[in-house]
């Protein structure tokens, strides 16, 4: 018997998307069989954790979409034929449009989980339709961080992990969440060199605090106060690094006027850490020749989530820790997506729009308020707002209320049975896919992975969708086109000046760029790659940007000439390429006047009337609604079975507090909030802090033929619970309450 070949690909569990490879097999050869780490992939090398090899439970659930459905009067669903579907869709849209404008059509998704190529082909359909505002997981978690470092620093930075003297995550666990190229090993090399240091800030002893020298055990929701004691601690006992900042930032006066009147023993107090125990991580930290740090979802969805951002910050700036190996950097990327802005207003509400997108607890107020600017329908692409978002009960109602609800996705999820309409969509393993969280340095990665499988009948691409509606919607049509699919008969380099020549320097054309990349480009490129056809505006962009960069990883030329090469190295590469090469001394910030600025005006003010949030004595305890564990992936894989630990998503809880209630491991409790209950089952755990509860995210997925498990954390989420500069949400600090039900 011929052993099956190894396909490579990439796993779509986490950012990191590792490069690995895959045999097929099975009775109908669809069946993901084996799997290891791909050692050719550049970033990830041939590592790969446990989650990736229970993949076959995303690819083959068995709770696929096969035929576009329509929602009949009765609430039920009707199968409908692509034509038909693409019709009436746009039909729909068009209506909304024409009635109260483009801005009322509001699109949400656009990627997550390595599915990102659908959200730079909706830009075309949007463009078709007008819709200018939108939304991603992107504005529950990361937008305040984004917010702050644009000010700061003109961009997102990332840390150099592999190479630090000490690394620092706060409110973050990559034993189980990752978001670092190879997060166990880096985490390893870690913890076992005497010469570096593993520093955690975080409520519970997760697998990473385990593993640390320095555990800083905070209260939940006490950071703020923790990194100021600490950020107080370097100003009192002069542990900044003065030539650093001397050359390359300014406001530290400002800054300095500030925390030297911060309280540290009763900021210490506030945050639950020994006073003693964070001065020390604040003097090794200062005495390092490098530090690298992260901030995640434990703080960047808790309380004071945007002033943590800044207070992070200024951490690794006042002791110098930017643009050195070892240090923060600002990585160049192929999509500038983590912008700040933070200009713009959503319409009905008035919240701040980071990076384009509108905070996601506002959604459903700006759906619902009796407003001539609301949102009227949206589009929602491989995602679930019905289930991922704060409030589900309130989402809900907002989505039910839209004229009209379009959702592409590859399963009927909870959203889609919102839906007037559902476009099934090929998965990310029968179409290709790519994933743009491409955060390296000094070599960053890229990595177009091609489909490895057709898609059932029925079924398609989300560029192929687009492609249809907004040919529906009479954005372009074969005559339009016609120049295009003449060039690229030609060739790359013929297709390049044609589509400089007829669509980006084309204003009514231009907008559409990626569906008639997809239309034109897409049918001559090789098998299994047709939607990577997109990429080449992206390397156009890059090459103009970041052409020295591009350069030394081997794309020299002028920008065409070098964005051609970028392209053809992509699409021929099926194991990613590196596609940008920095250089430590070339580092600078990105901001107008290329110094650090380390006074933010609102900031400060909110450092001096940071206070404690009143107690609730109805909730005595605080829930962290939706905890990354071994086993959880957002709502990508619905298939209950792919579990192989804590398959119900139980309740962890201190063992004081679970001897206080009268319970243990295995039995049940009604956990309760001020938005919503259920009933959970409890694992009592000493990783926990008394009066700290999480479940785990994830879960309470709704799956054909099987009793759905665990708790939808959302169910007890509150919309008005969020961060009053970005919006994002407090689902790390819910007040909760517990009753027992029963013992095991």
């Amino acid at each position: 018997m011929t052993q099956a070949q190894w396909t490579p690909t990439a796993c779509i569990l986490c950012e990191c998307n590792c490069g690995i490879e895959v045999q097929l097999g099975g009775d109908d050869g669809r069946q993901f069989l084996r799997f290891r780490g791909d050692k050719r992939h550049p970033a990830s090398r041939g590592y790969a954790c446990e989650k990736a090899h229970r993949l076959d439970f995303y690819q083959n659930a068995g709770h696929r979409l096969t035929l576009p459905l329509r929602k009949k009067g009765d609430g039920t669903f009707e199968e409908i034929s692509w034509d038909v579907a693409i019709k009436e869709v746009a039909e729909r849209l068009s209506k909304v449009r024409d009635t109260w404008g483009g801005a009322s059509i509001f699109y949400y998704g656009g990627g997550g989980q390595g599915n990102h190529l659908p959200g730079a082909y909706a830009t075309s359909t949007r463009r078709a339709l007008g819709s200018i505002f939108k939304s991603s997981a992107l504005a529950q978690e990361k937008t305040g961080e984004f917010w702050i470092a644009d000010r700061m620093l003109g961009g997102a930075t990332r840390g150099d992990f592999e190479h630090c003297e000490v690394a620092l995550f706060i409110g973050k666990n990559p034993w189980h969440s990752h978001s670092i190229q190879r997060a166990r090993t880096t985490l390893k090399e870690i913890a076992q060199d005497p010469a570096r240091t593993l520093i955690v800030i975080d409520p519970r002893r997760t697998k990473t605090a385990e593993m640390a020298d320095i555990h800083l055990q905070v209260r939940p929701g006490g950071d703020a106060w923790l990194l100021l004691a600490m950020l107080a601690t370097l100003a009192e006992e002069h542990l900044l690094d003065t030539d650093f900042l001397d050359a390359r930032a300014e406001g530290l006066d400002e800054v300095l006027a500030v925390l030297r009147g911060v309280d540290i023993s009763d900021c210490a107090a506030r945050s639950g850490v020994p006073e003693e125990q964070l001065r020390d991580a604040a003097r090794r930290i200062a005495a390092a020749t490098s530090l690298s740090s992260m901030e995640d979802l434990g703080v960047q969805m808790n309380r004071n989530s945007t002033l943590v951002s800044y207070l992070h910050r200024l951490l690794f700036l006042l002791t110098g820790n930017f643009g050195k190996p070892g240090a923060q950097y600002i990585p160049t990327t192929l999509v500038p997506f983590a912008t700040g802005d933070g200009g713009k207003r959503s319409p009905v509400v008035g919240a701040r729009i980071i990076s384009g997108l509108v905070p996601c607890n506002v959604i459903a107020e700006e759906i619902l308020t009796d407003h001539d600017a609301r949102y009227r329908a949206m589009i929602v692409e491989a995602t679930n707002p019905a289930h991922s978002l704060a409030d589900s009960q309130r989402m809900r109602e907002a989505l039910e209320s839209l004229d009209t609800l379009v959702v592409i996705d590859v399963a009927m999820s909870e959203t889609a049975r919102l839906a007037d309409y559902v476009l099934p969509a090929s998965t990310q393993f029968e179409k290709a896919e790519a994933t743009f969280f491409n955060f390296e340095f000094p070599d960053n990665a890229f990595h177009l992975r091609p489909a490895i499988l057709p898609p059932p009948p029925g079924p398609l691409p989300e560029a192929e969708i687009h492609a249809r509606l907004c040919e529906a919607l009479g954005a372009f049509n074969d005559d339009t086109l016609a120049p295009l699919h003449a060039a690229a008969r030609h060739g790359l380099m013929a297709y390049g000046a044609a589509f400089m020549q007829h669509v980006i320097a084309n204003p009514s054309l231009n907008g559409y760029a990626a569906a008639i990349l997809y239309r034109t480009l897409g049918p001559t490129l090789p098998t299994g790659t047709a939607e990577g056809a997109v990429l080449l505006g992206l390397a156009f962009r890059c090459a103009m940007d970041h052409g020295a960069d591009l350069a030394r990883a081997g794309f020299e030329g002028p920008p065409a000439a070098a964005a051609l090469k970028l392209f053809q190295a992509i699409i021929d590469t099926p194991t990613g390429v590196v596609f940008a090469r920095g250089q430590w001394e070339d580092l600078r910030p990105r901001t107008p006047k290329g110094r650090i600025k380390l006074a933010l005006p609102d900031m400060l003010a909110e450092i001096l009337a940071l206070k404690a949030p009143e107690i609730n004595e109805d909730f005595p305890f605080t829930l962290s609604a939706g905890e990354r564990r071994a086993f959880t992936a957002n709502t990508i894989i619905r298939h209950p079975d792919w579990r192989k630990k804590d398959p119900q998503g139980a309740l962890f809880m201190n063992p004081l507090d679970a001897a206080r209630l009268g319970v243990e491991t295995g039995g049940q409790v009604r956990l309760t909030t001020p938005r919503g209950a259920a009933t959970v089952t409890v694992e009592v755990s000493d990783t926990m802090l008394p009066g700290h509860i999480s479940l785990p995210n994830g879960l309470g997925l709704d799956h054909p033929g099987q009793q759905t498990p665990g708790v939808s954390p959302n169910d007890l989420t509150s919309l008005q619970d969020r961060d009053p500069f970005v919006g994002t949400p407090w689902h790390k600090c819910v007040p909760a309450q517990v009753q027992p039900l029963s013992t095991p």
